[in-house]
């Protein structure tokens, strides 16, 4: 498979995963999270698809055009493993979604972020959040959610952390 025919793929993925994730989240209070802004896609479709909710799109440097960039308080530029964990106060409620698209196609390096990701992302999310991830995360409490027809398994994760 070509690279341009696997990105296509993963977007595909990442956008049925997040409009599956719509219907999860109706009932839940709470901001919404992006974890690698990147070209910005994600999160002008997060913005559009939850107009009623606050996003927040975290990333180490911003690379999106301007048009697609989050406003000053809803975009925090910064080592993500530092500025992730002591967000709450900024959020102002605990996220009912968080996407992470940290990941690369290297495993090891993908297992490595996951152990500080993990952590970090329970300490900003609800006990009941959704979590669209591009790898596995370790959450101490979680259940696997099933992926929506078209998405191949190992290529995204829902899960739902639990109490």
């Amino acid at each position: 498979m070509s690279r341009l025919d696997s990105f296509i793929r993963r977007m595909k993925a990442q956008r049925l995963l997040l409009d599956a994730a719509a219907e999860r989240i109706e009932t839940l209070d709470g901001p919404i999270v992006d974890l690698g802004l990147g070209a910005g896609r994600t999160y002008d479709h997060l913005r559009t698809r939850f107009p009623a909710r606050e996003v927040f799109a975290f990333d180490n440097f911003v690379q999106a055009a301007v048009g697609y960039l989050p406003d000053a308080e809803h975009m925090v530029i910064g080592e993500i493993r530092e500025t992730l964990p002591v967000s709450l106060p900024r959020l102002k409620a605990r996220a009912a979604l968080v996407h992470n698209d940290l990941g690369s196609a290297d495993a090891v390096g993908n297992n490595a972020i996951a152990h500080w990701l993990a952590p970090a992302i329970e300490a900003i999310a609800r006990p009941d959040a959704i979590i669209i991830t591009s790898f596995p995360l370790p959450f101490a409490k979680q259940v696997a959610l099933p992926l929506p027809t078209g998405i191949n398994p190992g290529r995204y994760h829902i899960l739902q952390l639990t109490v």
